[in-house]
């Protein structure tokens, strides 16, 4: 990453009192709690899906144009985010947008038709998109200023707090009705958010880089950056390699259990733990992704990544057997895990927040697409042949970040 190469080179005292180590480490602490946050609160939402469809009288077509609104709303958030966090800073847009998000969780527990619903879903998608840019912003500059490869724990503690949540989500739905368990997760992301927030808006973002590797004003190859028409070239890529790994992401969310169920014949419970298999090896992958970058760089790990993906949904999508695919799975996201924080964290080293914005886009966007192609797909073909569309994209972000390994600084084992 560009920013964590010309930091190396600043002097000490150049970092400033915001890079003081114990501001560092609670601005770190304060950061993971909202990447938690947003894992747990959209999981809580997700689990409760089926409760909204019974409350609103919502045909399965009508749901599935409502869930559109969560869509949309993030999607053209996101971009936006980025011009907000330029102006104003990612610290306090992440503030903000976690509060946007905290109270419309709420409002789908509140609906009783499918338009309403995805009017306010469209609320929620906005809070869900901005977050997720203002977030990944104020990462990509606390991974530069502590010259360390640390954005896959943040990614870690999403999928943490996903998993938390859609446990916890799981537990109460019995009891508790969805307006009241969706208002308990409003209460909880406020607390939260009123807990971690001040921490962030003490602190501000460490200063880019760039003002602290050369004289004011300078630029170009003397500086070490990018001419912009290359380097928005750049981002587009790393979007695309986001992309690659999210499509899988969606699938397996979508379409694992049916095909562990429908084309191997598992017992239902045994197809409901094939996501949660994928979704604990992806966070075990973003627990260890830290030591995994000092260690092989980041063109290394996106490589070996794309290529442990790829040979794992092979397994899972074609193997005869229920626990071999079930250890397709496993391998499947211990190789996705770190290729999407790495992709982002590249984007925001060459564009800031706007880079951010425009790989996350491209990253959510292959989430939508890989269920409704998987779809088509399993129509025109079997619903296995589909399913190695995964391995294919995930060769792909490898053969993508080993074509790109030159165009931005240099990538050494950190």
């Amino acid at each position: 990453m560009p920013q964590l190469n010309k930091l190396a080179t600043a002097s000490h005292g150049a970092l400033g009192k915001d890079r003081a180590p114990g501001s560092l480490s609670r601005l770190r602490t304060a950061l993971t709690l909202f990447f938690a946050l947003d894992g747990f609160l959209f999981a809580g939402w997700v689990v409760r899906i089926p409760a909204i469809k019974q409350q609103t009288g919502s045909s399965a077509s009508d749901l599935g144009l409502a869930l559109l609104g969560v869509s949309a709303g993030a999607v053209v958030t996101m971009t936006l985010t980025g011009r907000l966090c330029r102006r104003f800073g990612s610290h306090p847009v992440t503030v903000a947008s976690a509060v946007l998000l905290s109270l419309s969780i709420a409002l789908p527990g509140l609906t009783h038709s499918a338009l309403a619903l995805g009017l306010v879903l469209l609320v929620f998608g906005t809070g869900y998109g901005a977050v997720n840019v203002a977030m990944n912003s104020a990462a990509v500059d606390l991974v530069a200023a502590l010259r360390r490869p640390v954005m896959p724990s943040f990614h870690a503690a999403f999928s943490l707090g996903g998993m938390l949540g859609a446990g916890l989500g799981g537990l109460v739905a019995g009891g508790l009705s969805p307006a009241a368990h969706l208002l308990a997760l409003t209460v909880t992301g406020l607390l939260l958010t009123s807990a971690a927030g001040p921490v962030l808006l003490r602190h501000p973002s460490p200063a880019p880089p760039e003002s602290l590797s050369g004289p004011a004003g300078t630029g170009g190859a003397a500086d070490g950056r990018l001419p912009e028409r290359r380097s928005r070239r750049l981002v587009t890529v790393f979007g695309v390699i986001a992309l690659c790994t999210a499509y899988g992401e969606g699938a397996l969310a979508d379409w694992g259990a049916l095909h562990l169920s429908q084309d191997l014949h598992a017992h239902p419970g045994v197809a409901a733990a094939g996501y949660s298999l994928f979704a604990l090896a992806m966070t075990a992958g973003r627990l260890s992704g830290t030591a995994l970058l000092e260690r092989l760089g980041q063109t290394r790990t996106l490589v070996a990544g794309g290529a442990t993906a790829s040979a794992g949904m092979l397994l899972g999508a074609l193997a005869p057997d229920v626990w071999a695919a079930l250890l397709g799975f496993a391998i499947t996201g211990l190789g996705l895990a770190n290729i999407f924080p790495v992709a982002v964290a590249r984007a925001g080293a060459l564009a800031g927040p706007a880079g951010v914005a425009a790989a996350s886009t491209l990253g959510y966007g292959g989430m939508l697409l890989g269920p409704p192609v998987i779809g088509f797909l399993a129509e025109w073909f079997s619903l296995p042949v589909a399913l190695t569309t995964v391995a294919v994209l995930a060769a792909g972000a490898a053969v993508i970040g080993y074509v790109v390994r030159g165009a931005v600084a240099p990538d050494r084992p950190r």
